[in-house]
C-alpha cells in the first residue's frame, strides 16, 4: 500500500511538473508572438509596398501603428489586469492577436492593414504585463519562478533574431501575407494552454481605471506620431502638421496633470525624482529609436538597392540579431559582478560605432558592414539588460512592476519614434542614399548621447 501510495504521489508530482511546464510554453509562445511581430515585418515592407502601394510614409505607419497602439496601452493593461485578472486579460489579448493577424493576411488595402496592425497593438500591449502576472501565479517557489522568468525572458533574443530570417524565407516562398498567418497557430496553442492550466489571478475590482491619463497618453503618441511621419507630405509649416505637434504638447501637459491627480496613476510621476529612474526611461528610448530605425532602414537597403531577396536581406541582419539571442545572459552576470553603468555606457558607444560603419556600406565595403551589424548587435545587448537592471534596482520593491511597465512603455515609444524620425529624414532626401546616411548620422548621435548620459546618471555597483 505504501509503495502504491509513493507511486501515485510521484505519479502526481510528474503531471503537475508536465501541467506547468506546458503553461509556460504556452505563456512563453504569447511572449514570443508579440516579439516577433516588431521584427519579422521588417524584411516584408518592399513587398507589401509592390502588392498594396505606398511610399516610405505608408510603410512608416504599417510598423508604427503596431508600436504607438502598444507603447500607449501598455501601462493601462497592467492595471486592468489587476482590476479584472490577469487570465482575462492575457486571453483577450489573444483573441485579438489571432484575429488581427488572420484578417492582416487577407487585407484588400494598406490602410485595413495599418488598421489591422493597430488591433494588434493592442493584443501585444494585453499580452505582455498579464504573461507575467500569470507566470507569478503558476510558480509560487521564488527559485522557481526565477527559473520560469529566466527561460521566458530568453524568449526575447530568439523572436528578435528569428522575424527578419522567418519573414523573409515566408516572404520569398509563400508571399508577405503568410508572415501574419504565423501567427494564428502560435495563437492558438498558447490560447489551449492557458485556458486549461491555470486559474485566475487574485482581482481588485475596486482598483480605479485611469480612464483620462490612457486618453491623454494615446493622443499624445499618436499626435506626435502624425506629425513626424506626415510632415513631408503636407508641408513642415501647414496647419495640419502645426496642429499636430500643439496637440501632443498640449496632450503631454494634461497627461501630467492628470497623472498627479489620479486615485491609481498609470504613471506616478513622484518615481522619476529619481535621477536614475529618470535617465533610464530616456536611455530605454533612445536604445530602441535607433534599434528600430536601423531595423526599418537596412532591410530596404538591401532589397531596393542591393538587390537581395527578402530571405537574403533577413540572413544580412543575422550578424545584429544573433548577439540578442545570446548576449542578454552574459550581460545579467557582468551586470551582477560590475553594476550597470559600464556595461550601458559601453553598449551605447558600441552600438553608436556599429551605426556609423553603416553610413557608407559603398565605401567601406562588406566587412566593415559585417562589423558594424556585430558592433551594434553586441551593443544593445550590452544595454538593454543593464538599463532593466538599473531602473529597477533603482525604485521601492512595490514600485517594480509600475517602473518595468514604464520603462517598456517608453521603449516603444522610442521604437516609434525611430521609425517617424527615420522615415521623414529618408522622405524628405533627395535620394535613397542621401537619406540612409543622414539617418543614421543621426542616429550615431543620439546612441553616444545615450552612453554619456548613462556614463554620467546611471548608478555603479554599490559595496
Amino acid at each position: 500500500m505504501n509503495l502504491n501510495k509513493a507511486v501515485s504521489i510521484q505519479s502526481d508530482r510528474g503531471a503537475r511538473r508536465l501541467a506547468k511546464s506546458l503553461l509556460l510554453l504556452g505563456i512563453s509562445i504569447g511572449y514570443f508572438m508579440v516579439l516577433l511581430d516588431t521584427t519579422i515585418v521588417s524584411v516584408a515592407l518592399p513587398a507589401i509596398r509592390d502588392d498594396l502601394g505606398g511610399g516610405v510614409n505608408g510603410l512608416q505607419w504599417v510598423v508604427n501603428a503596431y508600436t504607438i497602439v502598444f507603447a500607449a496601452l501598455l501601462l493601462s493593461m497592467g492595471a486592468l489586469a489587476d482590476k479584472w485578472g490577469a487570465k482575462r486579460v492575457y486571453l483577450i489579448g489573444l483573441v485579438l492577436f489571432l484575429i488581427a493577424s488572420a484578417l492582416m493576411a487577407a487585407a484588400p488595402s494598406l490602410g485595413i492593414l495599418i488598421s489591422l496592425r493597430a488591433v494588434l497593438g493592442a493584443g501585444g500591449a494585453a499580452l505582455t504585463p498579464a504573461s507575467l502576472a500569470l507566470i507569478a501565479r503558476a510558480f509560487p517557489d521564488p527559485a522557481e519562478r526565477a527559473r520560469a522568468l529566466g527561460i521566458w525572458a530568453a524568449v526575447t533574443g530568439i523572436a528578435m533574431a528569428a522575424g527578419p530570417v522567418v519573414g523573409g524565407f515566408l516572404v520569398d516562398s509563400i508571399g508577405w501575407r503568410s508572415i501574419f498567418l504565423l501567427n494564428v497557430p502560435l495563437a492558438l496553442v498558447s490560447l489551449v494552454a492557458t485556458s486549461r492550466l491555470i486559474g485566475e489571478t487574485d482581482r481588485r475590482p475596486n482598483r480605479s481605471f485611469d480612464a483620462g491619463g490612457q486618453l491623454t497618453a494615446l493622443a499624445a503618441i499618436a499626435a506626435v506620431s502624425f506629425a513626424l511621419m506626415e510632415g513631408e507630405t503636407y508641408g513642415w509649416s501647414s496647419p495640419a502638421i502645426l496642429a499636430s505637434f500643439g496637440a501632443a504638447l498640449a496632450g503631454a501637459i494634461l497627461f501630467a496633470i492628470l497623472e498627479t491627480k489620479a486615485k491609481d496613476p498609470l504613471l506616478p510621476l513622484a518615481m522619476f525624482r529619481n535621477r536614475a529612474v529618470s535617465a533610464g526611461m530616456l536611455a530605454g528610448m533612445a536604445i530602441n529609436v535607433g534599434l528600430s530605425g536601423i531595423l526599418f532602414l537596412l532591410p530596404l537597403y538591401d532589397q531596393q538597392f542591393r538587390g537581395l531577396s527578402a530571405h537574403s536581406a533577413g540572413l544580412a541582419l543575422l550578424p545584429m540579431m544573433i548577439p540578442l539571442a545570446f548576449n542578454p545572459i552574459l550581460t545579467g552576470r557582468l551586470v551582477g559582478r560590475i553594476g550597470a553603468r559600464l556595461p550601458m555606457t559601453a553598449g551605447f558607444a558600441l552600438a553608436g560605432i556599429g551605426a556609423l560603419a553603416q553610413a557608407w556600406p559603398e565605401e567601406t565595403g562588406p566587412a566593415s558592414a559585417f562589423a558594424g551589424l556585430l558592433l551594434i548587435g553586441f551593443g544593445v545587448s550590452l544595454t538593454i539588460p543593464s538599463l532593466m537592471a538599473a531602473v529597477l534596482a533603482s525604485v521601492p520593491k512595490e514600485q517594480t512592476g509600475t517602473a518595468s511597465g514604464a520603462l517598456n512603455a517608453s521603449r516603444q515609444l522610442g521604437a516609434t519614434l525611430g521609425v517617424a524620425i527615420l522615415g521623414s529624414i529618408l522622405s524628405g532626401s533627395a535620394s535613397f542614399m542621401g537619406g540612409m546616411r543622414a539617418s543614421l548620422l543621426v542616429v550615431t548621435v543620439l546612441l553616444f548621447g545615450g552612453s554619456l548620459l548613462s556614463f554620467a546618471f546611471i548608478p555603479g555597483k554599490k559595496n
